[in-house]
């Protein structure tokens, strides 16, 4: 049996290294319990209105109510870690998350693959396969992971980086526009904006092409959510804008943790 592993370094293609704690047998068993209790819910509501086919056909019923189930129960975890960047209920609960086994953004067809497979890593009853490779195997993966190219992580809560994070000498061309900033606030991610402040922490321990193209690629979509005065960027690297957009989407706001 291969030792499991607790924390997990992947390195991006860009050759940027991230740091993550896998999640616990345990934690993700609960997150399971709550998922399925939700889930659960849901169905009952749907069978006392499917109840009612009854009367038309017996045979109907059953197989609207065969059908239905699994698009209730497979329909929520797709739905949910799709839309919450893997994430069901369950997982946000208990600060997991589905993230791509390379480094990679999470795609749809990962997140339906893995699901599908479900059904498979149930059998023959609670999860017995799919606890059982996962127990093999360093990174935790039931084979719906494996099959998709997935891993389950825990997201410790972390303080915010406060004003000692940035040391003086450096003018943040944003501030004053405080139109940009609030757009900045409203349409970045907590997790987008997360990943922004860990690149510029680890930024020494990336070499120099991986270090370039990761804040050009942050850089990139931060000036895709607003339009930027031509001062605010004039003159300004992908790596110091990233900073201060880091700067202000954290430190500004004096006495409020924005992201």
């Amino acid at each position: 049996m291969s030792e499991r592993a607790n924390v997990i370094r992947l390195r991006t293609p860009e050759g940027a290294v991230f740091s993550h704690r896998l999640a616990s047998p345990v934690l993700r068993m609960l997150a399971l319990v709550v998922d399925w209790m939700i889930v659960s819910a849901g169905w009952g509501a749907v069978g006392t209105v499917l109840a009612l086919l009854a009367i038309v056909s017996a045979d109907l019923m059953r197989a609207v109510a065969v059908i239905g189930y699994f698009a209730v129960s497979l329909g929520y975890w797709i739905w949910f870690e799709w839309r919450w960047r893997g994430r069901t209920i369950g997982k946000r609960m208990l600060k997991l998350r589905v993230i791509d086994a390379r480094g990679l953004r999470l795609t749809l067809t990962q997140v339906v693959m893995r699901n599908l497979l479900r059904a498979v890593d149930a059998l023959p009853a609670v999860y017995l396969v799919g606890g059982v490779v996962a127990l093999l195997n360093r990174r935790g993966q039931r084979l719906g992971d494996l099959a998709a190219g997935t891993l389950v992580i825990w997201e410790s809560a972390e303080a915010a980086p406060g004003a000692e994070f940035f040391p003086g000498g450096k003018y943040n061309t944003l501030r004053g526009h405080a139109r940009v900033v609030a757009r900045l606030r409203q349409a970045v991610s907590p997790e987008e904006a997360r990943v922004a402040w860990q690149a510029v922490a680890r930024r020494d321990g990336f070499d120099d092409a991986a270090r370039v193209e990761v804040f050009a690629r942050l850089a990139e979509r931060f000036k895709s959510v607003t339009t930027f005065p031509s001062d605010a960027l004039e003159g300004v690297s992908d790596e110091q804008f990233v900073r201060n957009v880091v700067e202000v989407l954290f430190v500004e706001r004096r006495g409020e943790i924005t992201k």
